[in-house]
């Protein structure tokens, strides 16, 4: 878990609470603290470490970005698998335990995520939802996986290179890594089940800076090339992030509470 400057503690709360709660108990609980600068945020994460044993604390008085901080837990970590998840996300109880066991059992696939509920403040919204064994045209609108739900195998990690750290991929880390995993061939896979409630505001996709939008076509244009979708379908969504940016919400709204395209 990387946290930086994670301002609703009672939200950040409710997330550690749901993974200590976690059915599956052997577990290491690695918390990187991102340069947070605030300080109720900071007294909150290092009291943690007196809480349970399973909790980890480390970080860096510099914020570096998500892609930096997930590389830091990966590099310290001594478990058999990896589960990724938010400072204000809940998994449910049995997420840890389902995801273990259908790695277990499907050797095949280096990692797996599921569907989601999408909550904001004032409660669930919508749902989250994924193919259940993507293919090269499923990277084409979206990253296919839900990054919060995501349990990796540890030892993929010792074959490939981790996150991408570079600023050209901030908010696009995971759809990075996705792509560029399925063009080296190895290959994911989405429990086609909710484990897992994911924090969105209904409008955030659409608040995204300009800048953002720019860097997610960028990390869409290199991931096509490495997939060889780039043409003709690939630049199409390559514009999307900015096309859509310059779309009222209004005319996006109904479509978004259906179903999310995170």
């Amino acid at each position: 878990m990387g946290v930086y400057n994670q301002q609703d503690i009672d939200a950040f709360e409710k997330s550690v609470q749901s993974v200590l709660a976690q059915t599956y108990k052997n577990f290491e609980f690695i918390i990187y603290n991102d340069g947070s600068s605030i300080k109720e945020v900071n007294t909150y994460i290092y009291g943690l470490k007196n809480r349970d044993t399973r909790i980890h604390v480390i970080g860096s008085e510099t914020n570096h970005g998500l892609g930096y901080a997930l590389n830091r837990c990966i590099d310290i970590a001594r478990g058999k698998y990896l589960a990724r998840m938010d400072a204000d996300d809940i998994s449910y109880p049995t997420r840890f335990e389902e995801e273990i066991n259908f790695m277990e059992t499907h050797p095949e696939y280096m990692w797996c995520g599921s569907n989601c509920k999408l909550m904001d403040d004032d409660g669930i919204w919508g749902e989250g939802v994924r193919p259940e064994n993507p293919g090269t045209e499923d990277y084409l609108k979206y990253s296919p996986y839900i990054h919060p739900t995501v349990m990796y195998r540890a030892s993929l990690f010792k074959k490939v290179a981790g996150y991408a750290e570079s600023k050209k991929t901030l908010r696009c880390e995971d759809y990075e890594l996705f792509m560029r995993l399925f063009g080296l061939g190895y290959k994911g896979y989405n429990i086609q089940k909710v484990l897992l409630n994911y924090r969105v505001d209904r409008k955030k996709y659409h608040t995204r800076s300009w800048v953002n939008r720019f860097r997610e076509g960028q990390v869409r244009y290199e991931g096509f090339r490495g997939l060889g979708i780039l043409w003709p379908k690939g630049w199409l969504y390559i514009f999307r992030p900015i096309v859509s940016k310059m779309i009222p919400s209004v005319l996006t709204a109904k479509t978004k509470e259906r179903i999310a395209e995170l």
